[in-house]
């Protein structure tokens, strides 16, 4: 056992079933005389829904995964040689071929709009950035992703103008409003994870919370029975000391 198989069991469960099972795992490894791997098992992070919802995706529609991907890389040279026809081509196929994934992954789970959007987010970097797609092909994220740059578009025949100080202008403003969109959104991305995180970490508090009442209420049933076995041993050792004495007499 090692730790890419364990990672492989453990990120194709839902997230609900991570905890305990990566728990299990990490047991395992000890009994095994493995403390090493017994670490690295433990510092495996629990998916987001929407990471668990691509990371299925991996396993149960390659294919797919792997015509929008390959596309991508198609997307990425028509980009960087500017070739407008391929470009625009490969930006229609992104759109059906994105599309057709997401279906696929919403059939297999009950997914929110938010997390729905997530897993659209995450596609679409997988599409646009070679190092997004090599983690989505390892079937192990942790959270959505989301590209910081600008993503391939169509471009224009007479893109090799000079533009006017105007157009400039209108790029910068447009470059600063999505960067500052993709901030929003990698923000409100982190606050979901942490929300999350959170009420996981109250339903557990709560539950050792619960079994500590318990716990007490025993215990202070218990202490009562000992007070009074003692007070029966008091009157025992006090009747027999007594009796003790008479036969003395």
């Amino acid at each position: 056992m090692d730790l890419d198989e364990v990672a492989a069991r453990l990120y194709a469960l839902p997230p609900a079933g991570f905890t305990a099972a990566r728990t299990e795992e990490a047991r395992a490894a000890r009994q095994a005389g493995d403390a090493a791997l017994a670490r690295e098992i433990g510092k495996l992070r629990k998916p987001t829904v929407s990471a668990w919802a691509v990371n299925r995706a991996v396993r149960e529609h390659p294919g797919e995964l792997d015509e929008l991907l390959a596309l991508g890389e198609e997307l990425r040279e028509a980009w960087a040689a500017q070739d407008a026809d391929a470009l625009t081509e490969a930006t229609r196929r992104r759109g059906e071929l994105t599309g057709r994934l997401s279906r696929l992954i919403r059939q297999g789970a009950e997914l929110t709009p938010a997390v729905v959007a997530e897993v659209g987010q995450t596609l679409d970097a997988a599409v646009v950035d070679a190092d997004a797609a090599a983690e989505v092909r390892r079937g192990r994220l942790v959270k959505p992703l989301s590209y910081s740059g600008f993503a391939p578009a169509p471009v224009t025949r007479g893109a090799g103008r000079r533009r006017r100080p105007r157009e400039e202008v209108d790029d910068r403003a447009a470059e600063t409003e999505e960067r500052k969109a993709k901030e929003r959104a990698e923000a409100e991305a982190a606050h979901r994870e942490w929300t999350q995180a959170l009420a996981e970490a109250e339903r557990e508090h709560g539950e050792r919370a619960e079994r500590v009442d318990r716990l007490e209420k025993k215990l202070a049933k218990a202490r009562k029975r000992l007070e009074d076995a003692a007070h029966r041993l008091e009157v025992a050792r006090r009747e027999e000391r007594h009796a003790r004495a008479r036969l003395g007499d």
